[in-house]
């Protein structure tokens, strides 16, 4: 594809189109590869997310910004971002990554993402960098929930089964379809011991792993929804050591009183 494609995609059109293809350039390509811009894309890209969670969530504090930061500025995050510009038909790779599928590896997306940040940067400055990145990241923060500060589904599935001391869901592609440079992944997610199977289906094997455990958490949730609660039985009224004792010497006593005491049939 032509890289005016991608500048539509990003809503941004360069002035000198050599650095978009620097961007694009993985270091297996050419020796005038994308690792400089991707150094300085990523810092490009924390000050903008994180000016961003600023305005956005005005009632967490340091601590909860850095982590949700970090969750939204993550390969992972990145990778899916790249997915969804279709970054990888614009990669430049040499003929061992092609071979490997390299286009698909999310370490190389994210790298050429944060690259591509780098590149707006030094074409169009500050402001235009932050710009692309919050209309790339628009679709990520509408569905981020401060609660679980930007954790992705498996990440939250994992911690739920380890606070209930559940063993960890175990992921297995199933099925793919479609072409090499457009394949589509079938992940199934199982959880024996609450005897849940679920599948996702994603553009890439993270992706579809990622949608098996947003259905998995839900079914987990639904299972602990229909169990019933466990009542607690009413437990008699236990005294203290103490007074047990004392009323047990005094119970003895009365006991030794009566039998001793004198009656009209027995007088002494």
């Amino acid at each position: 594809m032509k890289p005016a494609e991608l500048e539509a995609r990003l809503d941004y059109r360069f002035a000198d189109i050599g650095l978009l293809e620097q961007a694009l350039t993985h270091r297996s390509h050419s020796s005038r590869h994308n690792e400089r811009l991707e150094f300085l894309g990523d810092s490009v890209l924390n000050c903008a997310v994180a000016a961003q969670l600023y305005e956005r969530y005005l009632r967490l504090d340091e601590g909860d910004l850095s982590r949700l930061r970090a969750n939204l500025v993550k390969q992972a995050s990145l990778a899916d971002i790249a997915q969804r510009l279709d970054l990888s038909s614009f990669l430049r790779l040499g003929e061992g990554e092609l071979k490997s599928g390299g286009f698909r590896r999310p370490s190389i997306l994210a790298d050429a993402l944060e690259a591509v940040f780098g590149a707006v940067y030094l074409d169009g400055g500050f402001d235009e960098a932050c710009r692309v990145i919050r209309r790339l990241y628009q679709p990520l923060l509408a569905g981020v929930d401060p609660k679980t500060l930007g954790k992705d589904a498996k990440t939250l599935l994992q911690e739920h089964l380890q606070g209930r001391r559940i063993p960890l869901p175990q992921y297995t592609v199933v099925a793919t379809h479609g072409a090499a440079h457009s394949q589509e992944f079938e992940v199934e997610c199982a959880i024996p011991k609450l005897e849940i199977v679920v599948r996702g289906v994603g553009g890439s094997r993270r992706a579809a792993e990622q949608e098996a455990a947003r259905s998995a958490l839900e079914a987990v949730q639904r299972v602990e929804l229909a169990q019933p609660r466990r009542g607690r039985a009413r437990k008699s009224p236990q005294l203290s050591l103490p007074v047990a004792v004392a009323q047990e010497a005094g119970a003895a006593e009365a006991s030794a009183a009566a039998r001793v005491a004198p009656t009209k049939e027995n007088p002494r």
